[in-house]
């Protein structure tokens, strides 16, 4: 529900956190502007697209959009590079546009979430303009300026995550400039009060307008300390934060999401803790990294491995419990598509999508569905460098070759992790361009559009879609799935999920097999239970059997209520 301006969906019923707040009950949407509808043929979405496709989006049951960057962009980095902050890019629309689509979501119980950039800007934003203009110009200390090192190369061995050195020399004023990113992304110098004094001024500018919550990229980056080498968590990180918590959105009721790639389970509370007035919660990746080759990273990763994925989810379960909150996502902007990730795309993609989406929602914290992600949509088989977008996959391409890799061989690794494959236009129809737009898009559509699309879906009782409906709707009404307890079980075992949530006399029996063939189990007598069938992706399941096999990516979860009565 919407009160006072601001969203408010509702907490599930006979909560007892001493803490609740409405997104703990959410279900918070990315959306990706450029690759969700076009509404005016140009091959690009916008936010007009977004706003035509609410009634879709209020019918699957989410509470907020988070719409990747909108700003005026030079796109270097498809709008992580933000020219203006106060301006939407032209491509996207216009600011008239974006205040219809608050509105609009607002009339459907919606809020908007807006990405908030400001680790860096783009090297045509109007400061590094007036920064790169001279030693002695009143912006040049919004950036981070070093001179070279004496033998005239870069100030330190500092590596952008793009690839190559982070530091680039400026003719103009003969020193280096930092940007941890792009070329074409300085970072900004946040130990310079005017920085941040513009930034809470433009943060306070856009809750105006009516958003609900800011994702923050590359959060943890904002504390940095170049001369030591520092990047990330650095001394001065949390003191900014709640800086920024005192001057912006600390009065206001909405929901913060900071995205630190270093995040640790104790920098979370530091984070999100209930008294330390920072974040809401931060977006984690170790579940992501776990899963990365050691030496090659992404470009080459490992094998899926289920009892690491269960280590990490455990551990960030039980250290949130009681303070802080967790963030719940498979996939996003940056990340492959999670069925093709996790689970099976090619010969049980309707059954592994349901099983990963039962898994994810019925933890404990807040999910997030990455456009495309509720349809089971998959990741592009490219078959040559020429096909991607993404300045990272580019960069890095190059680098391997450098290094005397094969360009299949880079390939392959980017068909698996490469970010484009999450950024391929939505997939609404099995007409033309998957219905995303009626010109040519900026990127290719994955050729399956026209048997995985979302009006197929809303057609079928039994799609995915309508499963991620049926999980979203659980979590408004139940509790236990908001707050109860977790505890997992077969944690060793590498095909069988099971765990439990447990809030006052109501548990959640959660089982979920991410094997391709059947698996026979013997649960122990206390998880053999009569009870109510929640959701599953087989026939619906209302008593757990203490001997039970598992179909191929079979996942059910069944409410108990009065305690763990055995049936042994």
């Amino acid at each position: 529900m919407v009160q006072d301006g601001l969203l408010r969906p509702g907490v599930a019923a006979g909560a007892s956190s001493p803490d609740t707040r409405w997104w703990h009950s959410a279900v918070i949407y990315q959306v990706y502007p450029r690759s969700f509808h076009d509404s005016n043929g140009d091959g690009i979405g916008d936010i007009p697209g977004i706003t035509s496709k609410l009634d879709y989006l209020k019918q699957l049951g989410i509470d907020v959009i988070w719409l990747s960057p909108i700003c005026r962009s030079p796109m270097d980095d498809n709008g992580y590079d933000i020219s203006d902050y106060q301006d939407v890019a032209p491509e996207f629309g216009t600011l008239d546009d974006f205040d219809r689509l608050v509105s609009d979501a607002k009339d459907r119980g919606i809020g908007i979430m807006l990405d908030l950039v400001v680790n860096h800007t783009s090297d045509e934003h109007p400061w590094f303009v007036q920064s790169r203009s001279g030693s002695n110009n009143q912006f040049r200390d919004f950036y981070i300026w070093r001179r070279p090192a004496p033998d005239g190369g870069p100030p330190n061995g500092l590596q952008s995550s793009f690839g190559g050195s982070a530091w680039t020399f400026d003719e103009v004023t003969q020193e280096y400039y930092l940007h941890l990113f792009s070329q074409r992304q300085p970072d900004l110098n946040w130990e310079n009060p005017k920085v941040r004094a513009e930034i809470y001024r433009m943060m306070n500018w856009w809750l105006a307008r009516g958003i609900v919550g800011f994702r923050m990229d590359v959060i943890d980056y904002i504390g940095k300390q170049v001369d030591q080498e520092i990047v990330t968590d650095g001394p001065h990180l949390h003191e900014y934060l709640q800086e920024m918590s005192a001057n912006t959105f600390g009065q206001r009721d909405i929901v913060t999401v900071g995205e630190a790639w270093s995040a640790t389970p104790a920098s979370a509370l530091l984070y999100s803790g209930h008294d330390r007035r920072e974040l809401s919660m931060v977006f984690q990746f170790e579940h992501v990294t776990r899963q990365w080759d050691d030496v090659f990273g992404k470009w080459r990763p490992k094998p899926f491995d289920l009892v690491e994925l269960k280590a990490v989810f455990g551990k960030w379960q039980l250290a949130l419990a009681h303070d802080g909150w967790n963030s719940l996502f498979w996939g996003n902007h940056d990340l492959p598509r999670a069925v093709s990730r996790y689970g099976d795309a090619k010969g049980y993609r309707v059954q592994s999508a349901k099983m990963l989406a039962t898994v994810l929602h019925l933890l404990k914290g807040t999910p997030f569905i990455y456009q495309g992600e509720e349809i089971g949509m998959t990741n592009i088989p490219f078959s040559s460098i020429e096909q991607y977008r993404d300045i990272e996959t580019l960069n890095m391409h190059r680098l391997h070759l450098q290094a005397g890799h094969s360009s299949e061989e880079f390939i392959q690794g980017a068909n698996q992790s490469g970010r484009d494959n999450a950024r391929t236009p939505m997939q609404w129809t099995a007409g033309p361009h998957g219905g995303f737009s009626t010109a040519v898009p900026w990127i290719e559509v994955n050729e399956n559009f026209e048997t995985i699309n979302a009006e197929n879906a809303m057609k079928d009782d039994g799609s995915i879609w309508n499963h991620y409906r049926t999980l979203i709707d659980l979590r408004k009404r139940h509790a236990v799935i908001v707050y109860g307890d977790y505890q997992s079980w077969f944690d060793q075992h590498p095909d069988v999920y099971v765990y439990v949530r447990t809030l006052g006399r109501e548990r959640i029996v959660v089982v979920a097999s991410f094997s391709s063939q059947e698996i026979t189990l013997d649960l122990p007598a206390e998880l053999a239970l009569n009870g109510i069938a929640l959701v599953s992706n087989y026939a619906p399941v209302e008593t757990v059997e203490r001997h039970m096999t598992l179909k191929p990516f079979e996942a059910f979860a069944v409410l108990v209520t009065d305690g763990p009565t055995s049936r042994s």
